[in-house]
């Protein structure tokens, strides 16, 4: 199967793995993140790309995006909700507010403008219907210490992620959620880093690529099937019991 997908988050890690992948699928792809450079080049060489610049904290921006999206591909057959940040690493007297505001505006405001547009044009275009796939985050589960921003949004995404799920229900429009668990990305190698010097265990990662198969297996299924929550992690990092 092939369909119309917009990644949002696109410029690199999960996102642009993504991108790469659905594109090579023969999907039609549409690119959405601040770096317009980075999209452009995701785009060389290949006639079923759509480089949307924009930033997800921007309303207007968003819809913008959106529209141009489904007027050059026709339709929006799923949305891969993906863009994210994790800010700074601390305590929660430590992190300022700004910090704090930076990353709630990103990973859920922005995650909340982009389900907003994906459901408005799934909602009322012919065929009706379509898929959004929220990027979770095992932190929707259990936290890492010292990751009160990340942690607190990406428990807000499973209740995005749950109601979608129900409202889209009359309007065959599907909401899943995937959650991944340290793939290899420039956030996770930072990350790394940082164990490095503090002279902790570095966790165990795995290649960003089998990330991006899974949602395209979660995208690939016809409405009438869902994933409503997929973990895919690195075998032996310590989800499992940790705590």
């Amino acid at each position: 199967m092939s369909g119309t997908i917009l990644i949002t988050g696109a410029s690199s890690g999960i996102g642009r793995a993504t991108a790469e992948l659905f594109i090579s699928k023969g999907w039609m792809v549409g690119v959405l993140a601040r770096r317009a450079a980075a999209l452009a080049e995701i785009a060389t060489r290949h006639d079923n790309v759509v480089v949307l610049p924009a930033d997800v904290t921007d309303p207007d921006a968003v819809e913008k995006a959106f529209e141009r999206f489904v007027e050059t591909a026709g339709r929006i057959d799923v949305l891969f909700n993906n863009a994210g940040t994790f800010g700074i690493a601390g305590m929660i007297d430590e992190i300022p507010v700004e910090t704090w505001t930076e990353v709630v505006n990103v990973n859920l405001h922005g995650m909340f403008l982009c389900a907003r547009q994906a459901f408005r044009h799934m909602r009322r275009q012919a065929p009706q219907g379509g898929r959004i796939i929220n990027n979770g985050s095992i932190s929707a589960y259990v936290p890492r210490e010292g990751s009160v921003c990340y942690t607190t949004t990406k428990h807000a995404i499973t209740g995005l992620t749950r109601t979608l799920s129900l409202d889209g229900r009359p309007y065959d429009i599907a909401c899943g959620q995937i959650d991944i668990g340290n793939a290899r990305t420039p956030m996770v190698e930072e990350l790394s880093a940082r164990a490095r010097e503090a002279g902790k265990p570095v966790p165990e990662t795995m290649d960003v690529a089998h990330a991006a198969e899974a949602v395209l297996q979660m995208a690939a299924l016809p409405l009438s099937a869902n994933v409503q929550f997929m973990t895919i992690m690195a075998t032996k990092m310590p989800y499992i019991g940790r705590g």
